[in-house]
């Protein structure tokens, strides 16, 4: 599903190069659940960011469905996000004009007839508990609420890779909770790999697997020896 190999990239800090990864090598396999721990600034994010394409490595080959993301141009790149991978996101990234059937809406591919549409729509607001807040906007839902109807915009057209980068970190505990049991939940069912960055080790250990970004970044490991 996954492969990374001499996966490098670093960010320019006052004129000179910052390292901020340096994977030998990680492959995950289809349909895995990893939660992706470690401090802040130690590349978690950026790492998802190669994983989808809004990054290039400055070296190393990054596979993801056998797709060479390395080589890929920016167009190609854009095409791969919008077909291959759910995002989700700390702050949600509704647009508030726009009511929580609509925001979802957005991502609804072009060849699905209004039926489908319908019936996808009605499904999966079900399957989240929101069947009665599809009319509402995002100002009149809660944060939980808002973060599930992310969840259906990312999982509606099933993308076989959904990452998510600490889609809990603004909910209460009990909120947080419940939404990653649902985003693992629905992930399972629907056999999507998911790759999830978090700071709550408790919500780490819901995982599968959690694996820390000092496993896999050989800078993070020189810093510890």
């Amino acid at each position: 599903m996954i492969e990374l190999r001499e996966v490098r990239k670093s960010f320019v800090v006052n004129g000179k190069p910052l390292p901020i990864l340096n994977v030998a090598e990680w492959s995950i396999p289809h349909r895995e659940r990893i939660a992706l721990i470690g401090p802040s600034g130690s590349g978690k994010s950026t790492l998802l960011h190669l994983l989808s394409g809004v990054m290039v490595p400055d070296s190393g080959e990054v596979w993801v469905q056998k797709q060479p993301l390395h080589q890929y141009s920016e167009v190609k790149r854009d095409r791969y996000r919008a077909n291959q991978v759910g995002y989700i996101f700390q702050d949600f990234h509704l647009m508030s004009a726009l009511t929580a059937k609509q925001n979802v809406e957005l991502v609804i591919p072009a060849d699905w007839s209004k039926k489908q549409s319908k019936e996808q729509l009605d499904y999966w607001f079900e399957r989240v508990g929101m069947q009665d807040r599809e009319h509402h906007l995002p100002s009149q839902l809660s944060r939980g609420q808002q973060q599930r109807v992310a969840i259906i915009r990312a999982l509606i057209t099933k993308p076989p890779l959904i990452l998510a980068d600490e889609p809990t970190g603004s909910l209460d505990w009990e909120t947080a909770r419940d939404i990653m049991s649902l985003l693992l939940d629905l992930c399972e069912q629907e056999g999507l790999t998911l790759l999830t960055v978090t700071h709550d080790l408790h919500l780490a250990q819901m995982y599968p697997k959690q694996v820390h970004i000092g496993q896999l970044n050989e800078l993070a490991r020189r810093e510890v020896i």
